[in-house]
């Protein structure tokens, strides 16, 4: 079997970052999917389920009801290995397109207060698994590391 592209990335050299995945044609739309990379894979320790999980639902809640974003997500949701989270967007898009919609989304989750959206047992199927607090964390991190002064090696993914 052929490797899937995102298995082709070289995770040695990947740094957090905001980089294009792939693009694809569905009819006459283009749907660009997003790597949201959080962690440096294999050199940091991941992200546990339960701050990814309310990264998920803060984000997809802050996306889906954005005024330019909103009609064009497509999905938000955790990388299976723990470090990220893929966006697919209707659009032909690039990585830096993204910055100011990621800052406002972090800037949202490390800002939010309150009942984490979706947060029951009507509404989800693993409720008791978030962690607000070091969600909040994770955001403003990834907010003052890696979004506040992005370089191209963030945007691009490394050979």
């Amino acid at each position: 079997m052929e490797k899937i592209t995102s298995f082709t990335i070289n995770h040695l050299s990947l740094l957090p970052g905001i980089y294009v995945s792939r693009k694809d044609q569905a009819g006459d739309a283009v749907i660009t999917t997003f790597d949201i990379r959080m962690t440096r894979p294999n050199y940091e320790p991941v992200m546990n389920t339960a701050e990814v999980h309310t990264i998920e639902h803060l984000g997809a809640t802050f996306l889906r009801n954005h005024p330019l974003f909103g009609h064009k997500v497509l999905y938000f949701g955790p990388m299976g290995c723990r470090t990220g989270f893929y966006l697919l967007l209707n659009g032909d898009y690039e990585s830096r397109d993204m910055v100011p919609l990621m800052k406002e989304m972090f800037s949202f989750i490390r800002d939010f207060e309150g009942q984490v959206p979706g947060a029951a047992a009507r509404d989800c199927g693993n409720y008791l698994d978030m962690n607000l607090p070091m969600a909040k964390y994770l955001a403003d991190r990834y907010l003052k590391e890696v979004l506040q002064s992005i370089t191209e090696e963030r945007l691009v993914y490394p050979e």
